[in-house]
């Protein structure tokens, strides 16, 4: 009876964590384990965005929110994706640094970072 007790709490556990799992991807979540540690593959990572002009000014971005290789990945790909932006996001130090070859609004930046899902709490020239 003890067998049967625990290969049913076994199977519920099982189902509930697989049913977890399948909503979180389902909604969107791209790393289902951030807040409970990261544990991201960083083996895809790309190289780094060349500038088609001279740098004209460089800023640093603070970003909260991100846990994980996988969140930097997401912040970067989408701060690169802008005209004139050079992207490199440092996850221990919660920052972005921005290089420009032309100029970019604040704005246009914040809404890059916010639309991954992360909040920017400054930023500075």
């Amino acid at each position: 009876m003890e067998n049967i007790i625990a290969v049913l709490v076994l199977a519920v556990l099982i189902g509930g964590a697989a049913a977890y799992l399948v909503r979180a991807k389902r909604s969107g979540v791209k790393c289902v384990g951030c807040p409970a540690g990261g544990n991201c593959s960083s083996r895809y990572k790309k190289k780094k965005k060349k500038l088609t002009g001279a740098v004209i000014a460089k800023k640093t971005i603070i970003i909260s929110g991100m846990h994980c290789a996988h969140c930097v990945q997401s912040v970067t790909d989408s701060l690169n994706r802008i005209d004139g932006v050079s992207a490199r996001v440092d996850l221990n130090k919660s920052c972005a640094e921005i290089f420009l070859d032309r100029e970019v609004g604040e704005d246009i930046l914040i809404s890059a970072v916010e639309k991954e899902g992360f909040s920017v709490e400054s930023i500075q020239s």
